[in-house]
């Protein structure tokens, strides 16, 4: 890993376009970048295309990229997670005629947050593989507002949808969530009885 002033020259040469640089970031921050990505692409080729997009895009702009916090690392880590979240939602629109967006009026429809829910209490793990069965409008929503914690406005602009709708989409994430543990458990019971 390199140092603070190691990655600052490496930048800097990715900057100039050195293509051995690119590939030597590349390498180093493509693990990061994938585990942003799995969250929302629908499989694996998913999420390597996004990751590929996102990283032409941190290429592009890497030039303007300015340190926010102390720790030069953490500033262009969570830069880069910005950018490959707007790519994966990016990705998301591409295909969105796929997804069904169901619709819903914000006069009909309003969710209290519960103080704590079955998902608050899971492993990231746990809650990946979960996430993962959902489907690419459900997974969206459910990651931007509880993995990553954008705000129901946010989620609405960058998804050209209504906010109702996605309080809508992140209630039915949460209770697809909700019946896939309770199967979980079932299962589970009934395979301590069977021994």
């Amino acid at each position: 890993m390199p140092s603070g002033q190691q990655l600052s020259s490496l930048v800097q040469s990715c900057v100039q376009q050195s293509r051995q640089s690119q590939k030597e970031f590349y390498k180093f921050y493509y693990g990061f970048a994938m585990n942003v990505c799995m969250r929302y692409g629908d499989t694996n080729n998913d999420a390597v295309e996004i990751v590929n997009d996102g990283f032409l895009k941190i290429f592009k702009t890497l030039a303007l990229f300015q340190p926010m916090y102390e720790n030069y690392e953490a500033s262009l880590m969570a830069w880069m997670k910005r950018i490959m979240i707007y790519t994966s939602i990016d990705h998301f629109r591409k295909n969105k005629n796929k997804y069904l967006v169901s619709e819903i009026e914000n006069s009909h429809y309003e969710i209290s947050e519960p103080a704590e829910t079955s998902v608050d209490r899971m492993s990231y793990k746990e809650i990946f593989e979960l996430v993962q069965k959902l489907s690419p409008v459900f997974r969206t929503v459910f990651n931007l507002y509880v993995i990553d914690g954008y705000k129901h406005e946010e989620i609405a602009s960058q998804l050209k949808i209504s906010v109702g709708t996605s309080k809508s989409n992140l209630y039915k994430a949460r209770i697809n969530i909700q019946k896939m543990l309770k199967e979980t458990n079932i299962t589970l019971y009934e395979q301590r009885r069977a021994i």
